[in-house]
């Protein structure tokens, strides 16, 4: 399939509707996919995990009152969700009542992605990503698996049978969405996997970008499929929180890094936010950037950060002072 197969330059992406910083209202969440929508967005990504379904049945609200053919629609597949009186504590703050496990087989997957249409209430999703198939999840796995046990499920479940899903109609693409490089790489190199569309998220960012540079475009460059950078702003660090990626952590070296940023960006007059996403897009390989958003004006702002020129001396200037990768494609 082309790389053309996703042309948006911005999504929302569902997190923050899952309640997963803080606990939002449906009629927070509906103001917010209305600012979307009205903002002119027409990519929205899902997942069943995101508040234990509750992002998809938000999303799914909203959605149902307008044309399929009008928006782009992806959510993920990877673990199966029952309903329970025990919720378990996840990083979602009042996530719908359901327990969850992991499973990449092709019975799971399929159940998954039926599972999501009755969510969402829509005939048809356009992107499956396998979800959270990656190292940095290796300790929420149980009975001692790790990622290379469930990648190896996935290669012989999951891949063929999204593959096969495509070919059904029931989806347009499938690829993984991810928190690391490495488990895109691997499909990509090491399966005879037909994968078409990749989310990669917090990997390319005004303070995390070099390892993207060097393994993963090249990568997603030579097997000419779509790429999709997520989490422009580390989950919250550039776009003025108190949050690194989805930990909360705030790394010294992070905070360093940022302060030498603003410093550059006040003398330019950049808003942090605008050059975040701008710079998350710029590389020819990166087909969308998606960002999330809990309040309408949040979603206002991103839809209208690629109308702002930034000065081509902002971006002189952070690789001057060492603040991103000399390498680094830039806008304009």
């Amino acid at each position: 399939m082309s790389r053309d197969i996703l042309k948006h330059k911005i999504g929302l992406g569902g997190v923050a509707i899952g309640n997963g910083f803080k606990v939002m209202s449906d009629a927070q969440a509906h103001q917010t996919l209305e600012a979307a929508w009205n903002a002119g967005i027409r990519y929205y990504d899902t997942s069943p995990w995101y508040g234990h379904g509750l992002s998809e049945r938000r999303f799914g609200h909203f959605l149902h009152n307008q044309k399929k053919e009008d928006y782009i629609l992806s959510t993920k597949v990877g673990r199966l969700f029952w309903a329970t009186k025990n919720v378990p504590k996840t990083m979602w703050k009042e996530p719908s009542p359901f327990d969850y496990k992991y499973d990449y087989s092709a019975e799971a997957v399929r159940r998954s992605v039926e599972d999501s249409l009755q969510r969402l209430g829509v005939e048809s999703i356009d992107f499956a990503f396998i979800h959270d198939l990656s190292p940095d999840h290796n300790d929420e796995y149980k009975d001692g698996t790790t990622w290379l046990d469930h990648f190896e499920v996935a290669r012989k479940g999951a891949m063929p049978e999204l593959t096969k899903m495509r070919e059904e109609g029931l989806i347009k693409g499938w690829g993984l969405g991810v928190n690391t490089i490495e488990p895109i790489l691997k499909t990509l190199e090491e399966t005879d996997a037909d994968p078409d569309i990749f989310l990669s998220a917090i990997q390319y960012s005004i303070v995390d970008h070099k390892d993207s540079i060097d393994r993963l475009f090249p990568t997603i460059d030579k097997h000419n499929v779509a790429l999709i950078t997520a989490a422009p702003f580390n989950a919250g660090l550039l776009s003025g929180q108190d949050r690194y990626n989805y930990g909360g952590e705030m790394p010294d070296e992070k905070v360093k890094k940022l302060n030498g940023i603003k410093k550059i960006a006040e003398k330019h007059e950049v808003d942090l936010s605008t050059a975040s996403l701008q710079f998350s897009h710029a590389p020819k390989v990166v087909n969308t950037v998606l960002a999330g958003a809990s309040k309408p004006e949040q979603v206002q702002e991103n839809a209208k950060a690629f109308d702002i020129q930034i000065p081509s001396k902002f971006w002189k200037d952070l690789k001057k002072e060492g603040l991103i990768d000399e390498r680094a494609e830039v806008p304009g």
